[in-house]
């Protein structure tokens, strides 16, 4: 259990860094060019990583990145940009809660995960409390908004179990970064034909563009990605509801906002929802030693053979 509250804690960087994305993005960056903005949050990240691990894309990869670009980097960055301007926080993010139970039954479909009763109890538990922190029944929402959060939901779900499915015997940095390049990349030239010159960025937006970049980008896909390995997607899923958390409490440290006993009711609900969905504890195999055990039962993803007890001298 070691090793998996420890992928669980790595991968909870990446909720964490997300959830204060929409308040960078809607404070600090442009409005006006959703595309530009993907592009220049995904190609700078892509290439940051693969400065840190310099590898080219083989076989097969070179078409699996350019799809996952697609699903997880650059159409999934342009539609949350569009979702951050029109809808407020607490729309965006409540939509986007419902990303466990969607990666639960893709991952069902594609990595033959069956969800249990606890990871799907965990999931309504913390759907439940994400719309009890954020919706007030008083806040409007664009229907353009709307639709765009929704898409990225399904396209972005899609994408992290494909990334899940076609990660084995890749390493982890260089595939992440050949996502973020390849979604840069089919942005560009997009965003050029749409929003025509690209925008002229003051102080602020730059030192934006920089933090989302490094660290809701680079530092977060990587967290995220690397939980997607040794976690199985039900458990990813849920540590993604920390996301809108993080945008509560990041409300409540900056805008000066207050929290509320129902917003803290939803936040114990949340957190309820993690952890009665997070793998449970299974026994070692006798004969089996612990570090191949631990490595093997943290997602049933790492490409380690079976190790089984030795035959008595007898056995046939």
């Amino acid at each position: 259990m070691e090793a998996t509250l420890r992928w669980v804690l790595i991968t909870a960087i990446a909720p964490v860094a997300w959830g204060t994305n929409y308040y960078v993005t809607h404070a600090y960056l442009p409005a006006e060019t959703p595309l530009y903005g993907a592009a220049l949050r995904a190609l700078p990240a892509g290439l940051l990583l693969l400065a840190v691990r310099r590898r080219r894309p083989h076989g097969s990869w070179w078409w699996k990145a350019a799809v996952l670009g697609v699903l997880n980097m650059g159409g999934f960055f342009a539609l949350v940009y569009v979702a951050a301007q029109l809808l407020p926080t607490s729309t965006a993010s409540t939509i986007m809660a419902a990303s466990p139970v969607v990666m639960m039954l893709i991952a069902w479909a594609l990595v033959a995960e069956r969800p249990g009763l606890l990871p799907l109890l965990g999931a309504a538990a913390g759907i439940g409390g994400v719309c009890l922190m954020l919706l007030t029944g008083s806040v409007s929402a664009d229907l353009r908004g709307v639709l765009a959060s929704v898409a990225a939901l399904l396209m972005s779900s899609l994408g992290y179990v494909l990334t899940k499915r076609w990660g084995a015997g890749t390493g982890l940095l260089a595939s992440t970064s050949w996502q973020l390049i390849a979604g840069g990349l089919l942005l560009l030239p997009l965003a050029a034909a749409v929003e025509g010159a690209p925008p002229a960025l003051d102080g602020p937006a730059v030192l934006g563009f920089g933090y989302v970049t490094v660290v809701a980008t680079a530092l977060a896909f990587a967290a995220w990605f690397a939980g997607l390995r040794h976690l199985p997607a039900a458990t990813v899923g849920l540590v993604g509801l920390l996301n809108p958390v993080t945008g509560v409490l990041l409300g409540t440290a900056v805008a000066g906002e207050s929290l509320t006993s129902r917003q803290i009711c939803g936040l114990v609900l949340v957190l309820a929802g993690i952890l009665l969905g997070r793998p449970a504890a299974r026994r070692k195999p006798t004969g089996v030693p612990s570090a191949v055990y631990g490595t093997a039962a943290a997602g049933r993803t790492a490409s380690i053979p079976e190790v089984r007890p030795p035959r008595a001298p007898h056995a046939r």
